[in-house]
């Protein structure tokens, strides 16, 4: 299934054609005639009148004076340091010289700019601030990445490489996932594959009947129970150790296509652009039901303290929600495309990656904090998933058309370190390994390959290339209810 992002995008209706004829009728007026009474003759008498007037001695280049209205561009302007400046001009109290030095370190920590115009007519020309070329031409290439591990080498290479039969050709399906117990998940038309990677046994967990198909997997934090979306609507718990299901959730009236853990809530996204919070521990499993997105929900994950959901849509939506609440905290629409690809930054916890389509195939940085957005990569291919590094300050983009390629990237400067030719066919599915350091890769060319990417800095993180090593997922485990009903 090819997607189809750009058909469904909504295109916000420009006003070039009323402005156009209002500045027309501007440049006609004359400014003497601003306020006057008619005096009986017609707007057109009038104004042929103007035409016939004799030129100007100095020939074609005065042509008469033309007026124009200032007219600000929303989408330029950074609201958050607007508001703040529009507070801070009200104020009349006078600052000492230590209170504006705090005001400005609050205000550079929040991303808001105190010297920025509140209105603005077009898009800022770049900054040099970065663009020393005394620094650039003075350094090693990527020396600020490479600095604290000089021998770190990234090969081009899969470590390994599986054959994946039946995986399913949809941009919108999420059917790769990892788990802590080093077990990857993967959904291969009706049947779902267990591989663990540390004794190499594959092993077959289920087997839908008639005509529906997997649509989502997702482990839970402990790796103990996997989630398995089907494209009817049923939500099933399974357990890993016993491969046996446990229950069956069933509310959706579509597929299931995304669906993230937190703690003993499961969240899943349907194609209806529904997204249902169920507790796993009771029999009414249903908690909630967001309604945000227009089209089916393809891009969905908590943030790791619990408190903020990131959901990604079809309708080119991000929506951020708070966890008490089923409105979101705020929507951001600046995508072109369908939003899949969804990341919460490990070190710094209110940064958060969104990635579009084939029609968009732009990565833009957030500040939920204060909603604004940090920066964008233009990736030049369609962007399928992003997964921060918990050791680098580096994250990785798989993508689809036209390169089908893995990129590496730096942050928060935003260079690429390199770009890996992963697969013949767009790269669907990624998943990170427990210890942070191979990304698992899966494409419609049917095959799922291995690569090692973030090897750790430590000898304790390269003797234990299997093992799970991630202090966040191992502090989740011990808050995960004991049963499932």
């Amino acid at each position: 299934m090819v997607e189809n992002a750009g058909k469904l995008s909504t295109a916000t209706p420009t006003q070039g054609k009323g402005f156009s004829k209002v500045h027309e009728s501007l440049a006609r007026a004359s400014p003497r005639s601003v306020g006057r009474p008619n005096s009986g003759v017609p707007e057109s008498a009038a104004s042929g009148l103007r035409t016939a007037r004799p030129p100007s001695p100095r020939g074609k280049k005065k042509t008469g004076t033309q007026y124009d209205r200032f007219i600000p561009n929303r989408s330029a302007m950074d609201m958050a340091s607007s508001q703040f400046n529009i507070a801070r001009a009200e104020s009349d109290a006078p600052l000492d010289g230590a209170t504006i030095a705090y005001q400005e370190e609050v205000a550079r920590a929040c991303g808001v700019s105190m010297n920025k115009r509140i209105l603005t007519f077009k898009e800022e020309a770049p900054t040099s601030e970065k663009d020393d070329l005394r620094q650039i031409y003075s350094r090693p290439a990527l020396k600020s990445n490479a600095s604290t591990n000089t021998k770190r080498r990234i090969l081009n290479t899969p470590e390994r490489v599986l054959d994946a039969p039946g995986l399913v050709d949809d941009y919108y399906l999420n059917l790769l996932d990892w788990s802590i117990g080093n077990v990857l998940a993967i959904g291969l038309d009706q049947s779902v594959y267990l591989w663990n990677a540390t004794t190499g046994d594959v092993e077959s967990l289920c087997q839908l009947e008639g005509d529906a198909y997997i649509s989502s997997v997702k482990w839970t934090a402990d790796g103990s129970y996997l989630a398995i979306g089907v494209s009817e609507g049923d939500v099933q718990i399974w357990d890993a150790e016993s491969q046996s299901k446990i229950r069956t959730m069933s509310g959706h009236q579509a597929r299931v296509g995304v669906m993230s853990w937190e703690r003993h809530i499961l969240s899943s996204g349907c194609r209806d652009g529904s997204i249902w919070n169920h507790d796993v521990r009771v029999a009414n499993h249903k908690t909630a039901e967001l309604i945000a997105h227009n089209h089916e929900v393809c891009g969905l994950t908590w943030r790791m303290d619990g408190a903020f959901l990131a959901s990604g849509g079809n309708d080119n939506l991000v929506n951020i929600w708070d966890a008490r609440s089923t409105v979101p905290k705020f929507t951001k629409t600046q995508h072109t495309a369908a939003v899949r690809a969804l990341a919460w930054s490990p070190w710094q916890l209110n940064l958060l990656a969104s990635g579009g389509g084939s029609y968009d195939r732009h990565v833009h940085f957030w500040n939920t904090t204060t909603t604004a957005r940090l920066n964008s990569i233009d990736t030049g291919s369609q962007v399928t998933s992003i997964q921060f590094s918990n050791e680098y300050r580096e994250l990785v983009t798989s993508h689809g058309f036209p390169h089908n390629h893995l990129a590496l990237w730096s942050y928060p400067s935003l260079a690429k370190i390199v770009d890996i030719p992963a697969h013949d066919t767009r790269v669907l599915h990624t998943a990170m390994s427990p210890d942070g350091q191979t990304i698992a890769t899966a494409a419609s060319d049917e095959s799922l390959k291995f690569w090692r990417i973030f090897e750790s800095r430590t000898k304790s993180g390269r003797a234990s290339k299997g093992s799970s090593a991630m202090p966040q997922a191992a502090a989740a485990t011990s808050a995960y209810p004991s049963q499932i009903r």
